[in-house]
Parts: structure tokens; C-alpha cells; sequence
């Protein structure tokens, strides 16, 4: 098959991320995650020869913050001189960006081969598998292929149930437990953690990004090899705002990293550092040389995370798509963006989240004028029902369902010292990611 051919067999497939109905309220039920499951992708593999078995594995999971991390793992390991093989999720603008070796996308030729596999494969199943299934199947036989030595495996939801956990982890993080895919009732922290734990393996080193201290008892149910804890075995010693990002100071069980610039802003990409070098080191067994990690530094890029595109006026992309998600967004506009002129928000929501409790933590309020859109996707939240919800808050919100063209609006009302903040959803965020550079241009 082509690229084209290829694409459209993957998507001839159940697509649990835009299924409408399984993923915000996906808690276990009698032991299983609604709409997740093992059984596909374990009779995947085994028709593929185990390609999980060929390398070793870093396993990631976590509310925020994993897709980061695993960038950073990704890019400090292969500075160590190791060929690395890293899938995350979402895609920002294509889905090539979910499967990269050393850094560099999968090609177009090369996605379509290792597709067109799979697609032999599939009529010997004795069940049809999902699209994530096919998804995280193509990246395990492509790393194989490719003869990586280590893979980072970012988890596409929760983690028990997840497709992803077909793998063992040499070391797996898990960087936070925050309010997503969960209805908020009593005991969704204990029932999340239950979930993400499911990573765990008996010879896996566990790294927590927080101390997690109300949930520790689950994590600490499941066997493991050794544990190291944000805050008690590493610790972010120093998080300052710097020219450009961040300037930290790391301790590790190993090291002392000092003055590390991380070109990225918001503290938590400081925490999210911090979580991928205790990986890394967890992974050696020993501690890294500084220059290793600031070459990383360098060469890593993180889109649609806080992600700065243009100024005149100052455009950013954040991909905020949970409560905590959005705390953050705002903190780093606070504390590390001068207020010189207007602020406009761009947001778009997709469904199960709640916009009221969106809105508020993106801090709305404190913007000069608020844009509200959509996704171009099956789980969009419409923007009039976010409109609404600006309106409990006393704001009145400006419809602009198509996302590219609420960000032409949002520019036409700006001017050079004004600030633009598109957020709310990597979908939105991607669409308009697209068209960035063209709109800023007019």
C-alpha cells in the first residue's frame, strides 16, 4: 500500500481516542477499563513475533507531562550514543510524529510498509484489533526493524488496559495522577492510580514525578524492582525563569546537575526534566555526564507545549486539555510573560471535559477577550456550549467554531505588543498549528 492506502486501513479500524463514549469515564468496571483491553494486541504481536522482546523498554504514563518526558528520555539517551525508537500520542499535525527513531519521524514510505504488514496479518486474527492496537503494533515491529536498543513508550490512555502495556519495562515513570479520563467521584485518585500502576512490572524501576503519597499504598501493591520518588530520591533543587525557558539546579541519586537550561517554558517542564534524567539514569544504573544531558537540551523540541510561534503579536500553542494542564498554562503566562498589551484566548474543549472548570483554570477572567472554537474531531465540544459556560463566568465569548479561522480572528483584533493564547486541546492546538505560520504572516 501507499501512504494514502495505508492511512485509510488504519482508519477503517475502531478509533478509541475519538470514540465518543469510553474515555472520560474510563475507571475499572468488574476489573477492566471500559473499551480498553489486552486481548487484540497480545494476538498481534504473537503473529509478529514478539518485536517487544528485541529491545529494552522505558514505559511511560501519567496525567501531564509524559509526552514531554519521554522527548526528554528520548533525547538524552540517544546522546549517550544508544539508538532510541520513542512513540507518543497524540500527533500534533501528523501522525508520523507518533513514532520516531533518534529523533526523526517515520517516513511516509516506511509508515505504509510496516502498515501494509500489519494489514497481511490482520485476516490470520481470531478478533479484529482497534486502530490503537494497529498504532502501537507498528511502532514495536518498526523499533524491531530498525534495530533500536531502547524504546520509550508513552502511554496512550490510563495504562493497565492499555495497548501499550503489552510491553515489560526495564523503568517505568509515572509523572503525575491528575482529573482526566474520570467523572470526579469519590475515589477517582485511588482508582486512576490503580490503573497507571498497571505499568508496573516485576523488574521494572519505578520513578514517581510526585510523591503520590495519598495513593502510595496501590503503587506500592504492584512488584517492582527498586522506586525512586520525586522530592525524596531526585530533587529539582532550583526552578528559575531564564532567558528563553528555564535555568535548574537537579540533584539525583547519582549527581548534581547545575545550571541546566531547559528552552522551554512553565516550571513543570523543570519537573518534567527532572523526571526524564531519573529515568535515564534508573535505566544505566549509574549517573550522566552533564554535557550529555545540555547537548540533549539543544536538540529536543517539544510542539504544542507552550510553544511560542511568532511575536508581533506573541502567539502561543499550548495543548492543555485537563484542569492541571491548564493551571499550568496560566502560571506560565503569569509569571513568565510581561503584560505589555492585550491578552485573547482561543479555546476549543472536547468532550467530558468540564468547560466551566476549564475555563477557570485557564483563567478566563483575566483575559481581555476570549475566543471560543472547536475541534475538527468526532469528541469536539461544541463552541456554543463552551460560549455558555464563559457566560456563568460573566464573560462574553466570541463563536468561531473553525479553529483556523478563530485564530485569524483573534490576530485581526491584536496588535504588535498583544498576546494570543490558543489552548484547551491538542486537536485545536494542532489545527492550528498548521496554519500558524501563513496566518502570522498576513
Amino acid at each position: 500500500m501507499d501512504i494514502k492506502a495505508a492511512l485509510a486501513f488504519l482508519d477503517a479500524h475502531t478509533n478509541l481516542e475519538g470514540a465518543a463514549k469510553g474515555r472520560t469515564r474510563a475507571l475499572p468496571i468488574a476489573g477492566k477499563t471500559e473499551g480498553l483491553g489486552l486481548d487484540a494486541i497480545t494476538e498481534l504481536v504473537d503473529l509478529c513475533g514478539h518485536p517487544q522482546l528485541a529491545y529494552r523498554i522505558i514505559h511511560i504514563t501519567g496525567t501531564n507531562g509524559k509526552g514531554s518526558a519521554s522527548r526528554y528520555a528520548s533525547a538524552i539517551l540517544s546522546e549517550t550514543g544508544l539508538s532510541v525508537g520513542t512513540f507518543t500520542s497524540p500527533n500534533i499535525e501528523r501522525i508520523n510524529e507518533r513514532l520516531a527513531y533518534n529523533g526523526d519521524y517515520i517516513s511516509d514510505v516506511e509508515l505504509a510498509e510496516v502498515l501494509s504488514f500489519l494489514a497481511d496479518i490482520e485476516p490470520l486474527m481470531s478478533r479484529p484489533p482497534g486502530r490503537w492496537d494497529l498504532l502501537v503494533a507498528a511502532a514495536l515491529v518498526w523499533f524491531a526493524e530498525k534495530g533500536v536498543d531502547v524504546a520509550v513508550v508513552e502511554v496512550g490512555m490510563l495504562g493497565r488496559f492499555d495497548s501499550t502495556n503489552i510491553v515489560d519495562g526495564d523503568v517505568a515513570l509515572i509523572t503525575n495522577i491528575g482529573k482526566d479520563h474520570t467523572d470526579g467521584a469519590d475515589g477517582w485518585r485511588t482508582r486512576i492510580a490503580e490503573e497507571k500502576s498497571g505499568i508496573i512490572k516485576p523488574r521494572s524501576h519505578v520513578v514517581l514525578g510526585e510523591p503520590l503519597e495519598d495513593v502510595r499504598a496501590v503503587i506500592d501493591a504492584e512488584p517492582r524492582s527498586d522506586l525512586w520518588v520525586a522530592g525524596e530520591d531526585f530533587v529539582v533543587e532550583s526552578n528559575l525563569a531564564a532567558v528563553g525557558g528555564r535555568m535548574i539546579d537537579l540533584r539525583t541519586p547519582g549527581a548534581f546537575y547545575e545550571q541546566l537550561h531547559v528552552p522551554f517554558h512553565g516550571r513543570h517542564q523543570g519537573d518534567n526534566l527532572a523526571n526524564a534524567v531519573a529515568v535515564v539514569e534508573a535505566f544505566f544504573g549509574r549517573p550522566l555526564e552533564q554535557e550529555i544531558i545540555e547537548s540533549a537540551l539543544e536538540k529536543v523540541e517539544l510542539p504544542a507545549r507552550f510553544e511560542v510561534v511568532s511575536r508581533d503579536p506573541t502567539v502561543i500553542l499550548d495543548g492543555a486539555h485537563n484542569p492541571d494542564g491548564a493551571r499550568a498554562a496560566k502560571q506560565t503566562l503569569d509569571t513568565e510573560f510581561a503584560r505589555l498589551g492585550s491578552w485573547v484566548l482561543v479555546v476549543g474543549l472536547l468532550n467530558g471535559k468540564d468547560p466551566v472548570e476549564m475555563l477557570e483554570a485557564l483563567g478566563a477572567t483575566d483575559f481581555d477577550a476570549v475566543i471560543v472554537t472547536q475541534p475538527n474531531w468526532s469528541r469536539a465540544q461544541s463552541a456554543e456550549e463552551v460560549a455558555r459556560a464563559a457566560a456563568v463566568l460573566g464573560i462574553t465569548a466570541e463563536v468561531v467554531p473553525d479553529a483556523v479561522s478563530a485564530l485569524r480572528r483573534a490576530k485581526s483584533v491584536t496588535t504588535g505588543d498583544d498576546l494570543i493564547l490558543v489552548s484547551g486541546s491538542l486537536y485545536v492546538v494542532g489545527e492550528v498549528r498548521r496554519a500558524a505560520r501563513s496566518i502570522v504572516a498576513d
